[in-house]
């Protein structure tokens, strides 16, 4: 995987690090809690905040907190 990430990054011409671990945290936390497809949409939704300034980590707190939150579907 980090190979992918380092190769993606280049092709879109990124230069940033990025936390791995707390990506892959924020999308099992919304395919768990919400559903399977809330995990790439939010991960995404993280990204377009970081992109906008918001700090990742506290953004991926907010996440979890809401995900943990989120009413179980039926």
């Amino acid at each position: 995987m980090d190979a992918w990430i380092e190769a993606l990054k280049k092709e879109l011409g990124l230069t940033t690090d990025i936390d791995k671990t707390l990506i892959l945290n924020v999308a099992r936390d919304a395919a768990h809690a919400v559903e399977r497809p809330a995990a790439p949409v939010t991960t995404f939704l993280l990204g377009y905040a970081a992109a906008l300034g918001a700090d990742v980590k506290s953004a991926a707190e907010t996440i979890e907190k809401l995900a943990m939150q989120w009413p179980k579907s039926e």
